[in-house]
């Protein structure tokens, strides 16, 4: 079996303690992502992750954390966790990032159960569904009804994904804002399959 002689892809996690930070290395440990443990070295980081708890926003250290990488182009994401009890929601931290960090891209938007709680995702790029059971993404065909419910959101992410390039992510000029609820899993997959981008 080959083995791979490249160096491994250094993350970075950075957010305030309301933003659970540990528990969302753990769950990306759990996938095989690990986090690097110091970030004193950011010109050797490969890309940063920003957790943002909406409810609690966007501290002066996190916000500085962010504007300290642009001199370096590095890839970074915003991750808005979906946390019990909390008053906002998925929009309001893009709302609060796009002000703060930079204008975010929002491939996918959460949908909601009857209840209120968010249970699955819908990807602006192709329209599908992501119906997560027991943290595995289910992927379907969304409803006529969805499709237009979404319609001008998936068109200005297609506009932004059009004028920033294939891999503006990559390249440090496009950056995702991945909605992610830790206690069914929702979203984690979708992080992961960006920080997989960068391997």
């Amino acid at each position: 079996m080959p083995t791979s002689t490249s160096a491994p892809v250094r993350i970075a996690l950075f957010g305030h303690v309301s933003a659970t930070p540990a528990a969302l290395t753990k769950a990306l440990g759990d996938q095989g992502i690990s986090i690097e443990a110091t970030t004193q070295d950011l010109a050797h980081v490969d890309c940063a992750i920003f957790a943002v708890n909406p409810s609690a926003g966007i501290d002066a250290e996190t916000i500085a954390a962010w504007e300290s990488f642009n001199d370096y182009l590095t890839p970074r994401i915003m991750v808005a966790l979906a946390l019990p009890g909390a008053d906002l929601d998925f929009d309001d931290a893009v709302s609060l990032a796009n002000r703060v960090f930079d204008q975010m891209a929002t491939p996918y938007l959460v949908l909601h159960s009857d209840d209120g709680s968010p249970a699955a995702l819908i990807s602006l790029e192709d329209l599908t569904i992501r119906n997560y059971l027991r943290g595995l993404a289910v992927i379907s065909e969304s409803e006529p009804e969805h499709k237009e419910l979404v319609a001008d959101f998936a068109e200005e992410y297609r506009e932004l994904v059009d004028s920033s390039g294939e891999d503006a992510f990559s390249a440090g000029l496009l950056f995702p804002a991945i909605p992610v609820n830790l206690d069914n899993g929702i979203g984690i997959d979708v992080l992961v399959s960006y920080l997989k981008k960068l391997k």
